[in-house]
């Protein structure tokens, strides 16, 4: 009899068919989304591997590649009507038919690295790519691009880099209890358990990796990274929601009830004071947010002041006493700044265009206004005023303790003068020096409201929707490398100052700082 719907295996999804409605008077029907196939490969074969028909052939190459050492190139993959082409979009799977446990033949030779003839082997003797490889490998590792995921791999990069965040995601086990609870709740424990897996494999790989279970599962948990073109071409999509939707699905997942590693890391807490036009009424709410705005205008030129437009907002809202909307108009102060603090432009616009039908077509439309970004950033103005007060009490401690080093440092070489004047001379007294008097009291880290450049995503293009995006990255060695999905450069200082704006190349979209802080 026929298969029944509940037999169905799991990479079989539900999907009502209109063609089989219409011909065989049923439904609904299946629409298979993924097949699990073996591949015979001369003496061997690999048994149930998936094909996911929403990926393109490239995707399942590069899975067998990391089985078999075949380079994609050298793959001759057989299928029905001849090779499958590495190149082709993922409509070709809907062609070929394939059913579960079918068999496909796949002939190539794999990569063998040969024994060395000496005892060593120096970086110069390796092939080209491999010695680009080794000199990249202490900068860190390139993401593989799939088909306009660059959005993705700018990001992760930029999070991969945020200091304290392996360390949240290291401790992460999957079995203990978290705020991730229900159906997207499980959802969320496998995109951070996909991400906690590839930052450890970033963080050891000795050649571009490619994020296919993490492209996979956020696809999946959230469809509109899942969008596709013509030809069933997955979408390019906007950094910015990829980093909101990765940091919220974190945070989710690593909360527990005593604990909220994400927000102590990341979180900015704001007090918003709103009043009424035209009354004496007001109040005050809070929020927790994950990145501040920048708002462009045609009067802003630098960072500061599109934070401060930012900070600012009008609202529409009903008073008690008028009986009647009015408008309200808030200001917002920081009162809790993060060890990692993230800054978007707000360089992206819905823009209605007409097309030549008639019809009204919306466009994520880029404002192209050069707006310039400290190297060190002071968020003092930004913060309410009793945070202002301790900020400015650490600040003179700072001074304090840095005219004391150099007071110190003049004491200590006048005494070496003396003690040098005194041993030409044989007039050497000995004695307690002063600095080892007193001893230091240990004080716990102190904010001082000052931030580090640490990381810059960028992109280039007129549309959120189109164009490429990439990642800068300081190391901590001040150096800094630029992460172009698998192309990784070393840059310098003025390449980042570059790029505020202004023109068609690369501009900052995100940018992430570090904290400073004083014993």
């Amino acid at each position: 009899g026929a298969e029944s719907t509940s037999s169905r295996t799991l990479q079989h999804v539900h999907r009502e068919d209109p063609a089989n409605i219409a011909t065989h008077g049923y439904f609904p029907a299946l629409i298979i989304m993924s097949v699990k196939v073996n591949i015979k490969w001369g003496k061997e074969e690999l048994k149930d591997l998936e094909i996911d028909y929403e990926m393109p052939p490239m995707v399942f190459m590069t899975q067998l590649f990391s089985l078999t050492g075949v380079p994609i190139e050298r793959q001759k993959i057989m299928v029905k009507g001849g090779m499958l082409k590495h190149d082709a979009d993922n409509s070709v799977w809907a062609k070929l038919g394939l059913k579960n446990g079918q068999k496909i033949m796949m002939m190539g030779t794999a990569e063998v690295l040969q024994a060395p003839t000496t005892e060593m082997t120096f970086v110069e003797d390796l092939p080209e790519e491999a010695q680009e490889h080794a000199a990249m490998a202490s900068l860190g590792m390139g993401l593989t691009n799939v088909g306009n995921t660059c959005y993705l791999n700018a990001t992760l990069q930029c999070l991969h880099n945020t200091p304290g965040l392996m360390g949240k995601l290291d401790a992460y086990d999957p079995s203990a209890p978290s705020g991730a609870v229900g159906h997207l709740g499980e959802g969320n424990k496998r995109l951070t358990l996909a991400t906690k897996n590839l930052f450890k494999e970033l963080t050891s790989a000795k050649s571009p990796v490619t994020p296919y279970m993490l492209i996979k599962t956020l696809r999946e948990l959230y469809p509109q990274f899942a969008q596709q073109g013509q030809g069933g071409i997955f979408m390019q999509q906007d950094a910015d929601e990829a980093y909101s939707q990765l940091v919220y699905t974190m945070r989710e997942t690593l909360k527990t009830q005593s604990e909220d590693p994400v927000s102590d890391l990341m979180g900015v807490e704001l007090s918003c004071t709103l009043k009424c036009d035209g009354t004496d009424e007001n109040f005050t709410e809070k929020q927790t947010v994950y990145a501040l705005k920048c708002n462009i205008t045609s009067q802003v030129n630098h960072l500061h002041e599109g934070l401060k437009i930012a900070l600012h907002e009008d609202r529409e809202k009903n008073s008690t006493i008028l009986g009647a909307s009015s408008v309200w108009r808030g200001d917002s102060s920081i009162t809790k700044l993060p060890p990692v603090l993230t800054v978007q432009f707000m360089r992206f616009f819905w823009k209605t265009n007409v097309t030549s039908e008639g019809g009204a077509q919306g466009l994520k439309a880029k404002i192209l206004r050069k707006v310039g970004f400290p190297q060190v950033l002071d968020m003092y103005d930004f913060c309410e005023e009793s945070l202002q007060e301790s900020l400015t009490v650490v600040r003179k401690d700072q001074i304090a303790a840095e005219d004391k080093r150099f007071a110190d440092a003049a004491a200590e070489a006048e005494a070496k003068k003396q003690l040098n004047a005194a041993e030409t001379s044989g007039d050497v007294t000995m004695g307690e020096s002063s600095s080892s008097a007193v001893a230091d009291v240990a004080q716990a880290k102190r904010m001082t409201g000052h931030y580090d450049l640490v990381a810059v995503l960028t992109h280039k293009g007129r549309a959120a929707d189109s164009g490429h995006y990439i990642s800068y990255v300081k190391r901590e060695t001040g150096e800094w490398v630029c992460f172009d999905d698998d192309k990784i450069t070393v840059v310098k200082e003025e390449d980042i100052k570059a790029l505020s704006g202004g023109g068609d190349h690369h501009m900052a979209y995100l940018c992430m700082y570090k904290a400073r802080y004083i014993i």
